[in-house]
């Protein structure tokens, strides 16, 4: 396995070079978690701060309104909760949506509470920045466009901060100067750290693409070493084959019944010869080998390969069902990324399964469903929302111990690289479940 693997990821080197220099990786760049974490955080500073400042300092404030537009946040950060596993990244458009939702309901409570006489105002630049430091341009600059504006209104409507000295008010030119500063500067915070960001990402793509072409290099100069010490290993007794045919064919006479047999021989050793030759001068002609695809059977068998058990049966299933009527199955690439990740989740399943571990592949219309069942214990119910985080914390104890989070991590990383969904579940009659879809096929990306 370790073989055919080094022959083969060159041309996987080169593909996902080209993709990973020009793209980032499928999937987003945000967490769920991490939105729901920021968002709890928010929630309780404006609780924090309404209450401080109600009963604390004695201003009279809309309280209730403002409690409303808190607890709309805590609805909505307790419905985001529950729509995937912590470990789920956003897409653009989801994280856009948590973010503009922040950015209005900030927006609301700046309103209640004095709009830019709040010294909270500051707070209309955090959305923003974490757009430009994640998302897109095109969200960055909505979101930051969407500041601008509510900067504006603020500083014309809002209901009045109820001061301790009666009359005392902000000057107009102050709050317009205020205005002009929070609205520059979130044009400028956005511009900035999206610019910065997007250098890293840049740079990030780039060692990608550079480890992987150093690593297809280093293949090709150690094929091309292995072919000329072959070339200079066989010369000799190729020579010797060669000599003594020519010895046979010059001693027998020209009726002899071997004669034709000496002559075949003859050619096919300069035949060789001539191959050996070309596959020194020439090691990589052609850009790969015949088995850079494979069924859908043989890409599970050789992944399961190094960590089949002798107790434990695995059973391979394949379905076609084409809406043209077709049932012929397409071939799968052999990346080393996919078979380094069902590598991973099939060693997770034989590991734990008693008896058996179920794969089945469903065909449609190009599409690729996989899915790795087995009989063991199952995820830990606590831990089952967490899979998929790097060095998941849990002990050895189930199949989601230190072992398995850095693994499940990378599987899924590197699926997503080949345009992979990967979702993982227990069976309702026991056992996990690893289910990866490739909506487009697996070969979408190789090609």
């Amino acid at each position: 396995m370790t073989a055919d693997n080094s022959l083969v990821s060159g041309r996987a080197g080169r593909v996902l070079g080209r993709r990973d220099s020009a793209a980032p990786a499928v999937g987003g760049r945000v967490r769920r978690g991490t939105l729901n974490t920021i968002r709890w955080v928010a929630i309780l500073g404006q609780l924090a701060a309404l209450f401080f400042t109600h009963f604390g300092l004695g201003y009279e404030l809309p309280l209730g309104w403002a409690l409303c537009a808190v607890a709309a946040s805590a609805l909505v950060n307790l419905w985001a909760s529950r729509g995937g596993r912590a470990s789920s990244r956003l897409s653009d458009r989801e994280a856009a949506l948590y973010l503009g939702f922040d950015l209005v309901e900030l927006v609301a409570l700046l309103y209640l509470t004095g709009g830019l006489n709040n010294p909270f105002a500051i707070l209309i630049l955090a959305p923003v920045t974490v757009s430009a430091a994640t998302l897109s341009r095109a969200t960055t600059a909505v979101l930051a466009v969407l500041a601008v504006i509510a900067v504006v209104l603020l500083s014309f409507w809002h209901l009045p901060l109820p001061w301790p000295t009666p009359g005392f008010t902000l000057e107009p030119v102050f709050i317009l100067g205020l205005a002009a500063a929070l609205g520059l500067s979130t044009l400028f915070l956005g511009i900035y750290v999206f610019s910065v960001a997007e250098e890293a990402r840049r740079m990030s793509h780039a060692l990608s693409a550079t480890q992987m072409a150093l690593d297809r290099e280093q293949q090709v100069s150690a094929l091309g070493a292995l072919a000329a010490a072959a070339a200079h290993e066989l010369g000799s007794p190729l020579g010797t084959i060669a000599v003594v045919a020519k010895e046979l064919a010059h001693d027998l006479p020209p009726d002899s019944p071997f004669k034709e047999d000496v002559q075949l021989l003859l050619s096919q050793s300069e035949r060789c010869r001539a191959i050996l030759a070309s596959l020194a001068a020439k090691p990589d002609v052609g850009g790969g080998t015949p088995f850079d695809s494979v069924g859908i059977k043989q890409l599970v068998e050789t992944a399961a390969a190094p960590h089949r058990r002798h107790e434990v049966d695995l059973r391979i299933q394949e379905l076609v069902l084409n809406s043209d009527g077709s049932t012929a199955a397409p071939k799968v690439p052999r990346r080393p990324e996919i078979l380094h990740a069902l590598g991973t989740l099939l060693q997770n399943a034989i590991e734990f399964a008693r008896s058996q571990v179920e794969v089945k592949a469903l065909w449609r219309d190009g599409a690729l469903s996989l899915t790795i069942a087995d009989d063991g214990p199952g995820f830990p119910s606590d831990l089952l929302g967490h899979l998929g985080e790097p060095y998941l914390s849990g002990g050895d104890q189930g199949r989601g111990g230190e072992h398995m989070g850095l693994g499940i991590f990378i599987a899924e990383t590197l699926l997503a690289r080949t345009g992979a969904k990967v979702s993982l579940a227990n069976r309702r009659e026991g056992g996990a479940q690893v289910t990866i879809e490739w909506p487009r096929g697996p070969l979408a990306d190789a090609d």
